[in-house]
């Protein structure tokens, strides 16, 4: 099974890095950070080289579930000293910041391959085998009459909601989306969660603006916000709200709650923009949390 070797290659890598490596692995034609080895370093150059050769694999197996992923020129490149892009690695041939040069803007593409990468190993690293041949029967049902490369990666992450409810109870797919938001990249506290998390989805244009404001923890809610999300890259459809991706990334922020999507509406005038209410709960009350329906309640 291709995620079992997903799962072993990404162990080999974290097995290479060390908190004090003074090497990390970026994209040299775009300074991005490729999945597994964001946000880890190196101690030495040639350990840097051999996490990006597994690197290299582990994206090349990837690519059998995303054909679209994208490819990356792998390089190992030594993090400065000087204070000058204090977050990013000079390159070996010029001496240079790599983030200064051509680090470019995450995408919502970028970020739907992120999203597939972890969920996919995170299935196949389960028990549930079925879901993962479902997954894939769905996408390519679907993207038979897809023909734009950005629709078939929100094709992608919406198959993998439709399969996942459909197949798992909620408290399955809580667990299951804990599991895949350890396989991304760790975040850096930058504010509460559910805010950090709505402003990540807007730094990669998967919403245009959002709102939060807090309501009234009820029953099993621990804390509970009303949010609006502006133009969400996956709220295309009418009567059903993705939210696998809000879930995964509130779930990296705040691992080990359980989570509640609920009272859900689409915004009537306006396309692909929704009201929804964010819970904090019990992992046993969690609810709605990869698709929701409008008007559900946990």
């Amino acid at each position: 099974m291709v995620g079992a070797t997903l799962d072993d290659i990404r162990r080999y890598v974290e097995s290479l890095a060390s908190d004090s490596g003074e090497y990390g692995l970026i994209c040299g034609r775009t300074g991005e950070r490729p999945v597994p080895a964001a946000g880890l370093t190196f101690e030495t150059r040639a350990t840097a080289r051999a996490a990006a050769r597994a690197t290299e694999q582990y994206r090349a197996a990837l690519r059998r579930y995303d054909p679209q992923l994208p490819y990356y020129d792998v390089i190992a490149c030594q993090r400065p000293y000087d204070g000058v892009g204090a977050d990013g690695f000079v390159s070996p041939e010029t001496g240079r910041s790599i983030e200064s040069d051509t680090c470019t803007e995450p995408s919502t593409i970028d970020f739907c391959h992120a999203v597939a990468g972890a969920v996919f190993e995170a299935v196949a690293a389960s028990s549930h085998a079925d879901v993962e041949r479902a997954i894939m029967d769905t996408y390519f049902d679907v993207a038979e009459s897809t023909s734009h490369p950005d629709e078939l990666c929100l094709t992608l992450v919406e198959s993998m909601a439709t399969e996942l409810e459909t197949a798992l109870e909620p408290a399955a797919q809580l667990e299951l989306l804990q599991s895949a938001a350890t396989r991304l990249p760790s975040s850096q506290p930058t504010g509460p969660p559910l805010e950090a998390t709505l402003s990540r989805l807007q730094a990669v244009a998967a919403v245009t603006g959002y709102s939060l404001e807090p309501t009234p923890a009820t029953g099993s809610r621990r804390g509970s916000w009303s949010v609006t999300l502006e133009q969400y890259a996956f709220g295309r459809s009418a009567d059903r709200l993705v939210t696998l991706p809000l879930g995964l990334e509130l779930l990296r922020r705040q691992p080990g709650d359980g989570l509640a999507i609920s009272s859900v509406e689409r915004v009537a005038d306006r396309s692909a923009s929704w009201r929804l209410v964010v819970s904090s709960t019990a992992p046993s009350a969690a609810n709605g949390i990869v698709r929701a329906t409008p008007g559900c309640e946990p």
